[in-house]
């Protein structure tokens, strides 16, 4: 059991930061939990258009332009 949680979150944040990014395993991972999603059913969608609306909206949301003139910011 772990007896100093912040202690243990500390170190565990520092060795995750500190691990370089594996471009390869990440995406060996994102093909297997596409491949489970597929075979629990839950891949692809009936409708591919269900959502977009809200993705639309996030999307809009979440654009930031490289040039500062665009978006009005910073004059």
């Amino acid at each position: 059991m772990i007896r100093d949680v912040q202690a243990w979150q500390a170190w565990e944040d520092a060795w995750i930061a500190g691990e370089p990014v594996d471009f390869e395993r990440n995406l060996r991972l994102y093909e297997a939990m596409y491949e489970l999603a597929v075979a629990l059913g839950v891949l692809p969608t009936k409708d591919p258009l269900e959502g977009i609306e809200d993705k639309i909206r996030w999307v809009k949301m979440l654009h930031v332009s490289a040039n500062p003139a665009e978006t009005g910011e910073g004059a």
